[in-house]
C-alpha cells in the first residue's frame, strides 16, 4: 500500500487529493510558497498593520535579518499568489506600500496558530535535538 493509497481526503476543485505525497496537493503546494519564516514573518508584519499599508523599508526595518533582495522576491511572491496587495506612487524616489488582501488576511490566523505551537514546544524539539546529536557523537 504506498502512502497516496491511504489519503481519505476529498478531492481538490483541480482533481487532487489532500495528500502530501502528490506534487498537486494543495497542502504541498501551499507550504511550498508560504513555508519560509520570511512569508511568515511578512504577513504578521502586514496583519498587524492592517488595514495600513507597509512601505517597503519599514517591512524591511520590522524584519530583522533579512535583505533587499529576500524581501522584494518574498513579496513578489505573495503578490503574485493574490496574498498580498502592492501600491507605487509616482514620486522620486517612488515609495512602495504592501498590504495583504482579504484573502492574504485570512492566512494569519493559520501562521499564528503555528506561531503559538512553537512557543509552547520548541524547547521539548531542541532537547530532543540536542539528545540525538549527542547520541550520534557518542555511538
Amino acid at each position: 500500500m504506498t502512502p497516496s493509497s491511504t489519503s481519505k481526503a476529498s478531492p481538490s476543485p483541480n482533481g487532487a487529493r489532500g495528500d502530501l505525497f502528490d506534487p498537486q496537493c494543495p497542502t504541498r503546494r501551499l507550504l511550498d510558497r508560504i513555508g519560509t519564516k520570511w512569508t511568515s514573518m511578512a504577513v504578521k508584519v502586514l496583519a498587524e498593520a492592517s488595514p495600513q499599508e507597509v512601505r517597503f523599508a519599514e517591512l524591511q526595518r520590522r524584519m530583522p535579518g533579512i535583505s533587499q533582495k529576500m524581501l522584494s522576491a518574498t513579496l513578489q511572491g505573495l503578490a503574485g499568489d493574490g496574498l498580498v496587495g502592492r501600491r507605487v506612487e509616482a514620486t522620486v524616489p517612488p515609495r512602495v506600500y504592501y498590504r495583504l488582501t482579504p484573502l492574504g488576511l485570512t492566512l494569519e490566523e493559520p501562521l499564528a496558530a503555528l506561531r503559538e505551537w512553537a512557543e509552547k514546544h520548541m524547547a521539548e524539539v531542541d532537547s530532543a535535538r540536542r539528545r540525538s546529536a549527542e547520541d550520534a557523537s557518542s555511538g
